[in-house]
């Protein structure tokens, strides 16, 4: 049962990162694609209908881990007490300056909530980069799975390590790259005009330098967690979601070279699924890296709740995933085509 779970956890966390990840990534970019108040107001269109449901995957996240394996959701929670605190600010942050910047008429008030959404957004997938960047880095797990991190220390990823050092700040900002990548197809796909164009051509930068950037990321990766790289080659499932994001990558690059906006945009999402997805598998069964003393580490089988309760459990998740998945079909169906911003002062 404690494999399952496991999946499902990956699954919530690759939907969220492929789901708000394309409001992040429009975020970032939306001062730069959009020129004018009505661009920006028809990037904020682009993203309204989705950006606080796609929020909804990460409370998902959370709730897995609390039912699944609650001691990795109690250390993380306690050890990354300071990382999470910032990462709530700037989804407040993002969330405020979408619903409040139209409300008043002033250049001045919505150049600020432009700003703070274009800050907020840029932060996020930093943040979450080098989250990711510290599980697989490792932690200094003591003998109970409790850890603190300091905010830095000597930036060289051995212990001992704060929440930033060259590995996470790298993860940090490859995320950035991508995410931004991310969004920039969304854009390119469901905005119009000159806002379109303008997301094409930053897609195309930010997927060349997500591209190349690639290659000194896996690296770094096995210098920090060679076992990792190490268990890729006897885990066939690695291998096929490896093979996804091969595939998403090079749908990036046809679609966008031939201007298929959607092309590029699935696979965008199959990229950034992909890459995910082969990070989970061959990294299990850890879920807590300890750092320095693989004995420390919390894996499924360790931290995981009781077989009964997670039985239990997932029969109340089977009834509630389809639900999620329908509402979004419906969501996306009900606001297919192209974005248009709001005319007056309406909505956004």
């Amino acid at each position: 049962m404690v494999e399952i779970w496991f999946g499902l956890a990956a699954i919530m966390a690759a939907a969220f990162v492929v789901l708000d990840g394309f409001d992040f990534g429009a975020g970032t970019l939306h001062l730069f694609v959009a020129k004018s108040d009505g661009e920006r107001r028809q990037v904020l269109s682009a993203i309204g209908p989705f950006w606080d449901g796609n929020e909804v995957c990460l409370l998902a996240l959370g709730g897995v881990l609390f039912v699944a394996f609650p001691r990795v959701l109690a250390s993380g929670l306690s050890g990354f007490y300071f990382a999470i605190f910032l990462v709530l600010w700037s989804l407040i942050l993002r969330g405020i300056s979408i619903e409040l910047r139209s409300h008043v008429a002033s250049p001045l008030w919505t150049a600020a909530w432009d700003a703070s959404f274009a800050a907020a957004s840029t932060l996020l997938p930093v943040l979450f980069g080098a989250a990711l960047g510290n599980l697989i880095r490792g932690l200094p797990l003591d003998g109970d799975g409790w850890f603190s991190l300091a905010l830095f220390t000597d930036f060289s990823a051995r212990a001992p390590v704060g929440i930033l050092d060259w590995y996470t700040v790298a993860a940090g900002v490859f995320a950035w790259v991508t995410i931004a990548g991310h969004g920039a197809t969304f854009l390119a796909w469901k905005a119009d005009g000159s806002v379109a164009a303008r997301s094409h051509g930053a897609a195309l930068w930010l997927y060349g330098a997500a591209t190349i950037l690639l290659v000194p990321m896996t690296i770094a990766t096995g210098i920090v967690n060679a076992p990792m790289l190490a268990a890729l080659p006897g885990r066939p499932l690695a291998w096929l979601t490896l093979a996804v994001a091969v595939a998403g990558l090079a749908a990036v690059g046809i679609g966008l070279r031939r201007r298929r906006d959607l092309m590029a945009f699935l696979g965008s999402c199959a990229f950034i699924t992909g890459m995910l997805a082969t990070t989970a598998v061959c990294l299990f069964p850890v879920v807590l890296r300890a750092l320095g003393d693989d004995s420390r580490s919390l894996t499924v089988f360790n931290s995981g709740a009781p077989d009964q309760s997670l039985r239990i459990a997932l029969t109340w998740y089977a009834l509630g995933l389809p639900v999620v998945v329908i509402y979004f079909i419906v969501l996306f169906r009900l606001h297919r085509g192209r974005a248009a911003a709001a005319t007056g002062r309406e909505g956004y």
